[in-house]
């Protein structure tokens, strides 16, 4: 008892100097200083990107039938070949399978414009890429920028993945076969963008992925600024539409934007397996802000894993929540070695399913003979200034392959169908003003 009153003690002095900091500075949750990169929601100007090639002046026609991957692609390397500049999507709907955006070249959708995905998997060459925490062969997305520092994607047009006829074949590939994988039903991503630096996604709306909506990997000074990214989930279902994925990320920004998918909004992911940590491939994720974002229905607002190593530094808040199943999902692999800290959660308003999961997930598992397999952690996870209508505010599970330790929750105001909150679950928990069904817990 008198150990765990000492700890209290040191770790509300370690708060008070990051409350500290954050007066003159924003400070990360680990109290080290947020660059002010992180305060820069301008806008990219269309105009300071060089000349704009419009896809219509150069052999490609304003026709929705017929698939024209070859003549956009062709205007894509003219761009990149004459220095670079922006592929200019006008007014009409383009069929297209995928597209390759080279060195110097972004994209720009007007009002009115339509970038539509091919229905046929065929449209999409297998490449190296990444898929579920693995470095693979799978299909191109149906936009894909690899080492394009500056890439951007503006306007407020539409990219639309064109998803029903994948998802349909998915959910019947799921009946013949429940252990039907991602990788089973081939399907591309919406957008993938790796290896990239000064990255923008504003203003656009991204729907109907047939798979991932938006994938970045090993990548940074990404920002998503004021996009729309939606994908069914009543009806014909869109499996695994994550809004945004990111995969070994650093120093990343998502600002302003609604997100409703079936699946995990926003998701970190960075290796799985029992070698994840091995391999040079993964990595960890760190410096991400999520913001002033508004939610449709999602299974997880901010989901780390499944396929996640290692994430430091993460900051959710400012979100409305309209109908999320989950708002912070920890997602535990016992066959990955994982380590999750300094996590906040701060200024959280709406109606949710569970508020913080912390579980097993066995999904497709596959555990190696490894005897110094590490001991997975999460740590340091602040949740705040939450105002919200739950089912279960706390779904918390404990496990001998993790462990849990320094949870802090403050200034807690919900309502909790469950009523299941213990700070005393959760090694070296802090618990200041909670207030759950109108009664504070002591």
């Amino acid at each position: 008892m008198y150990t765990k009153r000492i700890f209290i003690i040191a770790l509300s002095l370690v708060t008070a100097v990051c409350l500290n900091a954050k007066s003159k500075k924003q400070a990360w949750p680990d109290c080290t200083e947020i660059d002010s990169w992180f305060s820069d929601t301008a806008k990219v100007d269309i105009q300071s990107l060089g000349k704009q090639y419009v896809i219509t002046d150069y052999g490609t026609v304003n026709d929705s039938n017929i698939v024209q991957t070859a003549a956009i692609q062709k205007v894509i390397d003219k761009c990149s070949a004459e220095g670079g500049g922006v592929v200019v999507i006008p007014k009409g709907t383009f069929l297209t399978g995928a597209l390759f955006f080279k060195k110097g070249v972004s994209l720009y959708l007007n009002d009115g414009a339509t970038l539509k995905g091919s229905d046929r998997i065929a449209n999409f060459p297998i490449v190296e890429t990444r898929i579920e925490g693995q470095t693979c062969k799978y299909f191109a997305a149906l936009v894909n920028a690899d080492h394009n520092d500056g890439f951007t994607i503006a306007g407020h047009g539409t990219i639309n993945g064109n998803g029903y006829h994948y998802w349909e074949e998915f959910w019947i590939r799921r009946q013949w076969n429940r252990e039907c994988t991602n990788k089973d039903a081939q399907r591309p991503r919406l957008t993938y963008i790796s290896n990239c630096r000064n990255v923008t996604v504003q203003d656009v709306r991204l729907i109907n992925s047939p798979f991932w909506t938006n994938h970045v990997y090993k990548s940074d000074h990404v920002r998503f600024l004021d996009c729309y990214i939606y994908a069914p989930t009543s009806g014909m279902k869109a499996p695994s539409s994550d809004a945004i994925d990111l995969d070994v990320c650093h120093d990343v920004l998502i600002n302003g934007c609604f997100m409703s998918v079936n699946d995990d909004a926003v998701a970190l992911k960075g290796g799985k397996g029992t070698w994840a940590d091995k391999d040079t491939a993964n990595g960890i994720n760190y410096n991400i802000i999520i913001q002033n974002c508004r939610y449709g229905v999602v299974h997880g607002c901010l989901t780390l894993g499944s396929e996640s190593i290692n994430d430091h530094n993460i900051i959710l808040r400012n979100i409305e929540v309209e109908n999320a199943n989950r708002v912070l999902w920890l997602k535990m692999r016992p066959d990955t070695p994982q380590h999750y800290e300094y996590v906040t959660v701060d200024n959280i308003s709406g109606n949710v399913g569970s508020f913080l999961v912390v579980r097993p997930w066995t999904q497709f598992f596959k555990m190696d003979n490894r005897k110094d397999m590490p001991m997975s952690r999460c740590n340091n996870i602040t949740i705040s200034n939450i105002k919200t209508s739950c089912m279960n505010f706390f779904d918390v599970g404990l496990s001998d392959k993790y462990k849990l330790t320094d949870f802090a929750f403050r200034n807690i105001n919900v309502t909790d169908k469950k009523n299941k909150f213990s700070k005393e679950l959760i090694e070296n928990t802090v618990a200041d003003n909670i207030v759950i069904n109108g009664v504070k817990i002591k």
